[in-house]
């Protein structure tokens, strides 16, 4: 029985294996560069060098949005981009047809579309768990390039409605040395060509459209190029806004209308309610701002808090008045008093039921007599001056009647007006930002 060692076997088997496998396709390492004739070409030229542009489709798989800023005016995104051309030097015969598939390594020695991102910050190509590039190479000569980046680009945004705005924002992708004389790039299924996945979205916006379209770029000392955009509509959740703004400046504005019902004597009460409001206010607004970029023009959010935090600071000047004019009235009711004779020993009914001491002539408030039956001390004094009048004969009628002054008609007319106003300008500011 023969025996034969295992080199032998070996060697004996590798002209079998050569024979049923004759596909030079399956060849790799320096059998590939010779198969695709890398060391024939100068890669360093683009395809047809001297002929026409070489059309470059693309198009793009968005896999995420990952962050949009207002602060910083840009967004970032992740995508695979996705490049074919057709250069005939990689042509290679093929019995089956078979397209050959490479790394990051082969295309440092190929010729490749030089693409960057317009107006991006920052930007890099994927390395984990290996460089994120792949290359497959048809036997026609036909190319498929496709990288996966993640980039950070400008996103000029119009805060004015701000939070109840719409922002437009663009990716745009152009060549770097290639004008549109040697290459057209173009998006291969027109808007088609832009693909997202499903699962995309974001916490502030709502993801509304994505679209493409194609333009030319002028350079002033290197000419026209083929630019490439990438754009998608964002409209703003608002919810978080009616939440962590609107509703607390709302609540801060009704507050400060509590001072309307409160006693105009009672300034411990009313006074540290009407700061209370407008020290909150203003941390509302120094919150918002801190968020948002120092832009010259007025956002939507800012006309409302502002307009909230005059409501609130008009309510503290309300009941500086109304402070004001009962000191006015009660230095009159003092002249008054002086000026009134003695009405001791008369027995008028009227007078009786209005008579004071003198220790209500020398008090600032009206704490000596109540009200009866909704009618304030004031006018009361007035009637007691008006009927001392037609007794004695010393006092004008006319010289006292105008010394009655309702101060609590401003408290009154203010729990009307403040909040009809209030109303009428949310009114006007939803259906105008909505």
């Amino acid at each position: 029985m023969a025996t034969y060692s295992l080199p032998a076997v070996i060697q004996a088997s590798k002209p079998s294996c050569l024979a049923k496998s004759n596909d030079i396709t399956k060849a790799w390492g320096s059998n590939t560069e010779r198969l695709l004739r890398i060391e024939d070409h100068d890669f360093t030229m683009r395809p047809g060098f001297g002929g026409p542009a070489v059309p470059v489709g693309v198009d793009v798989q968005v896999e995420s949005l990952d962050a949009i800023s207002e602060v910083d005016m840009d967004f970032t995104m992740t995508l695979y981009l996705r490049h074919y051309w057709k250069d005939e030097r990689l042509a290679f015969k093929s019995n089956h047809n078979q397209s050959m598939t490479f790394d990051s390594r082969l295309v440092k020695k190929i010729w490749v579309p030089d693409m960057f991102f317009v107006h991006s910050k920052r930007s890099f190509t994927h390395d984990t768990t290996t460089d994120n590039v792949m290359l497959r190479v048809y036997p026609d000569g036909k190319v498929l390039y496709s990288l996966r980046v993640t980039v950070t680009a400008m996103c000029s945004m119009d805060l004015s409605r701000f939070p109840l705005d719409t922002q437009t924002c663009s990716l745009e992708i152009e060549s770097y040395a290639y004008t549109d004389d040697d290459l057209l790039l173009y998006w291969k299924e027109g808007n088609r060509s832009l693909n997202t996945d499903k699962g995309i979205s974001l916490s502030q916006f709502l993801i509304q459209e994505f679209h493409t379209t194609t333009r030319l770029a002028f350079y002033s000392s290197t000419g026209w190029y083929n630019r490439l955009y990438i754009n998608f509509t964002l409209r703003r959740h608002i919810f978080f806004f009616l939440l962590q703004t609107y509703f607390p400046a709302t609540l801060m504005v009704m507050l400060s209308w509590v001072s309307f019902w409160i006693d105009r004597r009672a300034v411990p009460a009313r006074v540290p309610l009407g700061i209370t409001t407008v020290l909150t206010m203003s941390t509302i607004i120094t919150g918002v701002n801190a968020s948002m970029p120092r832009v010259s023009y007025i956002k939507a959010v800012d006309i409302y808090l502002w307009v909230s935090f005059v409501f609130v600071f008009l309510s503290v000047i309300e009941y500086a008045a109304v402070n004001y004019l009962s000191t006015l009235q009660e230095r009159k009711e003092r002249k008054l008093r002086e000026r009134l004779p003695c009405t001791c020993g008369m027995a008028h009914p009227g007078m009786m039921s209005a008579s004071y001491s003198e220790v209500d002539a020398n008090t600032t408030g009206n704490y000596g007599i109540p009200e009866e039956n909704g009618v304030k001390r004031e006018r009361m004094l007035v009637q007691l001056a008006m009927e001392s009048a037609q007794v004695t004969g010393h006092v004008g009628t006319s010289a006292y009647s105008n010394a009655w002054i309702d101060t609590h008609v401003i408290d009154k007319y203010s729990r009307v007006i403040f909040p009809g106003s209030y109303i009428l300008f949310n009114i006007i500011y939803w259906s105008i930002y909505s």
